[in-house]
């Protein structure tokens, strides 16, 4: 059970080329079949959602040695998609992502933390915004793993985590309600 969550770092979907063992197995994040999502608070009064349609990113499983497993996505940060023009105009611009400055946002695994059911877990890593770069933790779980209809072999996952807007210099003030935007992570990865 063990050996099969390694397919969780791909919750975040991120691989640090390099770092995996020879024994390490590589998957291609399935961007068609992945999702990255937000919400936040829209006035304490309900919740906007959001999602960024453009990324890609690769992991590497050592089943073994989980420690030596790595994940890494990168997000078009412009890809910023709320369902209304307007308001996605403004999130592109200098008051939150200022996306003409700073047009990547990457997160790279720096470790994996297993529960005892070794099927969830806390991924802690390096996640660079708006040109600042933290280390954030993300709830972890595999969804689940095996052959498709086409002769390949995929792993799933989800996530989550709730990141602070000040922390990325964001410089639009949202009031209380609206200081932490909470990340929704939905993964499929391809083995290569």
């Amino acid at each position: 059970m063990k050996a099969r969550f390694f397919c969780i770092m791909a919750a975040v979907a991120m691989a640090v080329p390099g770092l995996a063992m020879a024994e390490a197995e590589s998957y291609e994040i399935d961007t068609s079949h992945s999702f990255i999502q937000f919400r936040i608070q829209h006035l304490g009064y309900s919740w906007l959602y959001g999602a960024f349609n453009t990324f890609d990113g690769m992991f590497q499983l050592d089943r073994d040695n989980p420690e030596n497993s790595s994940i890494e996505v990168k997000i078009d940060t412009a890809s910023v998609d709320s369902n209304h023009a307007e308001r996605d105009k403004h999130l592109r611009d200098d008051d939150f992502l200022e996306v003409e400055v700073y047009p990547e946002a990457s997160f790279t695994s720096t470790s994996l933390l297993l529960n005892e059911d070794g099927r969830s877990g806390v991924m802690t890593g390096d996640l660079t915004l708006r040109g600042v770069t933290k280390s954030i933790e993300i709830d972890v779980s595999m969804v689940g793993e095996g052959d498709d209809p086409w002769g390949g072999y995929r792993a799933g996952f989800e996530g989550s985590t709730v990141l602070t807007l000040k922390d990325f210099n964001v410089k639009q003030d949202l009031g209380p309600a609206s200081a932490q935007v909470e990340m929704i992570l939905s993964i499929e990865g391809i083995r290569q």
